[in-house]
């Protein structure tokens, strides 16, 4: 007598089918809380196209963009909200992001130095270059704080990139990232390298990298906030009973 196939109840397995041991469950609840602040984040976070449209009277070229934000310029609080509100959306999807039972550490990891990434970046806000200078020769290059609160946050955002491309290689279920992840994070290394002349002794067109690695960090959060939606369990590790 053959088996007569039933409605399988919401949540449940259907009937003749089974999951593969050891595959937990999809978290959609969780990709969607980690999607839309990462979101958010990756537009924010270029937010200083905004340059264009204010009287900033920096010149992008040559100057950083942490200069929009120093203390004596006429925007700075504006900025300055920009960059803390961008701060807490990236630690808002950091948070959420799925994570399965028994999922490599590295990808754990990674969200802590988002989060890490993200702390440090208010701590940029609260300790904010003095003056801008590229426009006022007396100010100086190198603010002890704040260059130290940038060197954290870089470390940690290329922490959170290294850690999660190389989860993502071992197989953690971010088919976006395991593709682009590798090839972004090599060039917002270069274009951070390439914006260190200012900081020792040798100013001018500094700008252009950094804003080139800024939208390359909003391309890395933006795969992010898709890549939780992007892991869904297909037709690998099922296997439908004999009837």
């Amino acid at each position: 007598m053959s088996d007569v196939p039933t409605e399988s109840r919401p949540g449940e397995a259907a009937p003749g089918r089974v999951t593969a041991v050891g595959v937990p469950p999809e978290d959609p609840g969780g990709a969607r809380r980690a999607a839309w602040p990462l979101a958010l984040a990756a537009v924010a976070y270029n937010a200083w196209v905004l340059e264009f449209l204010l009287p900033t009277g920096l010149d992008p070229r040559h100057s950083y963009v942490s200069e929009l934000y120093a203390a004596d310029q006429p925007f700075h609080v504006l900025f300055g909200v920009v960059e803390v509100v961008t701060a807490l959306l990236v630690a808002a999807g950091a948070a959420p992001l799925p994570r399965r039972p028994g999922s490599d550490r590295r990808a754990v990891a990674g969200r802590w130095s988002l989060v890490a990434f993200a702390a440090s970046s208010v701590a940029d806000v609260v300790v904010p270059m003095r003056c801008a200078p590229s426009v006022n020769r007396a100010c100086e290059a190198v603010n002890p704080w704040h260059t130290v609160t940038s060197a954290l946050a870089h470390a940690a955002l290329f922490a959170s990139m290294a850690l999660m491309v190389s989860a993502a290689a071992r197989g953690a279920g971010w088919p976006l990232i395991r593709r682009w992840g590798p090839w972004v994070l090599a060039a917002a290394l270069v274009t951070s390298v390439c914006t260190v002349g200012a900081l020792l002794g040798r100013p001018g067109w500094h700008g252009v990298p950094q804003r080139a690695h800024l939208l390359l960090v909003g391309v890395w959060l933006a795969l992010l906030a898709a890549s939780p939606g992007s892991r869904r369990i297909r037709g690998k590790g099922r296997h439908r009973r004999a009837g």
